[in-house]
């Protein structure tokens, strides 16, 4: 048996068929894991699936962690994925994160789906993140262990927001080439989002924002995807709400457990609610290189 590999007798009944085996995705299953992602998730097209594949494979990931995830296989057939995004550590010490993605058995293996996420949920210093649960699944991700960080969404008009403070809004140049925060922009700048920097007072602050449509509607918004501090996008919301607007971005979604004091706005909770498994919580406003990031919203 290979390293990263483990397999289920599937002969049921006196009829015999290929063992089930769970295994870590290889280039070769890119085309039949983009079919089996369509199947699972008919509201995304397959292009959309390629293209997600194709971001995950640029990318550099922690020498011991997977590249895209891992695969439930009978003989030739892929039965059920689930993509793992993994990023290096961005502090000293730090554990590596992982952002858990479209996880999809088919029905005849639907027995299996648990031993496919036990399996991708095996490195125990890493921090798990989902972003993108279904409501129907919630139940299931906190018995693998998953709790909530972030119990709903703050949708702020943060150009309304009070404070006169001087602050300039620029997008984000190139930086230093050892320095991991002009790295972060620059990648995210890469894969479409808003890379700027705020500087108030002789300091510079990183954010970064990803356009999108506030679900469910046709509306623009701009959702938080980094800061440093949530502090600071509070602080510089009313010049970074104003830029956002002058680029038909009326709206900001940010990730929280209330609504956030002194910005004008609605909190809707239990919309968008985001889960984690791991040594501690991530703090609010950083879901840098998560899938809505590299695959888009």
């Amino acid at each position: 048996m290979r390293q990263n590999e483990s397999k289920h007798d599937e002969d049921r009944g006196g009829a015999s068929r290929p063992r089930l085996v769970c295994r870590q995705i290889a280039e070769s299953d890119l085309p039949a894991v983009a079919g089996l992602l369509t199947r699972g998730f008919p509201a995304r097209s397959r292009s959309y699936w390629e293209h997600a594949l194709d971001a995950m494979a640029r990318r550099s990931v922690p020498s011991d962690c997977p590249r895209y995830g891992f695969v439930l296989a009978s003989g030739d057939r892929l039965a059920g994925v689930v993509l793992l995004i993994f990023s290096e550590p961005r502090d000293a010490g730090a554990d590596p994160r992982c952002f858990v993605s479209s996880w999809y058995v088919e029905d005849e293996f639907r027995a299996y789906a648990s031993w496919l996420i036990s399996r991708a949920l095996k490195q125990k210093q890493a921090l798990y993140l989902n972003m993108s649960s279904a409501s129907h699944t919630r139940d299931t991700i906190a018995a693998q262990g998953f709790s909530c960080y972030a119990e709903g969404v703050f949708f702020a008009v943060a150009a309304l927001a009070p404070g006169r403070e001087a602050a300039k809004i620029a997008p984000a140049d190139a930086g230093p080439g050892d320095d991991p925060v002009f790295a972060l922009l620059a990648d995210h700048a890469r894969y479409g989002c808003l890379s700027l920097i705020c500087t108030a007072g002789g300091r510079t602050y990183p954010f970064v924002f990803l356009r999108r449509r506030i679900p469910k509607t046709i509306l623009p918004c701009a959702q938080l995807i980094y800061c440093a501090d949530l502090a600071d996008f509070i602080r510089f919301a009313g010049p970074l709400g104003r830029y956002l607007l002058r680029h038909g971005l009326p709206l900001v979604m940010v990730d929280a457990n209330g609504p956030l004091e002194g910005l004008p706005g609605r909190y809707l909770p239990g919309r968008l609610p985001k889960y984690f498994r791991g040594p501690a919580p991530p703090r609010l406003g950083d879901l840098a290189y998560s899938e809505a990031v590299l695959f888009g919203p």
